[in-house]
């Protein structure tokens, strides 16, 4: 599967999320999080309801203190480098995780099949 370009890193800002929508359809497929230096990549599904995106607003992934990732349709909260459900109904379950590279200009890539449906995570 052929990497994507998604943006320089020097475009996400620490602390921030950011969605890009690679199926073209309008609705984000994926985010991205700038947490403690580190870039992570996370389909925009809900485990608790499969199909439901993420954000309750364009590149709202995150909660108030930017330290979890949030589910606007359940309140669901999740650590930002592990993917994993720590409150609400999916409790346990976790994110479905985007491999990212960032190649020598600083580009962020993903490696992303955006036709193929999130499988569910435990």
């Amino acid at each position: 599967m052929p990497a994507r370009p998604l943006c320089h890193i020097d475009g996400l800002e620490e602390g921030s999320a950011r969605g890009f929508a690679l199926d073209r359809r309008g609705r984000d497929t994926m985010f991205l999080v700038k947490h403690e230096g580190s870039v992570y990549g996370w389909r925009n599904d809900c485990p608790h309801w499969p199909g439901s995106p993420m954000a309750w607003r364009r590149d709202g992934y995150l909660n108030r203190d930017a330290s979890r990732i949030v589910c606007s349709g359940h309140g669901a909260e999740f650590e930002i480098r592990t993917g994993r459900c720590t409150l609400g109904p999916c409790l346990g379950s976790s994110l479905s995780p985007v491999e990212l590279k960032i190649d020598a200009q600083g580009w962020i890539l993903a490696a992303l099949d955006v036709d193929t449906p999130v499988p569910p995570r435990d």
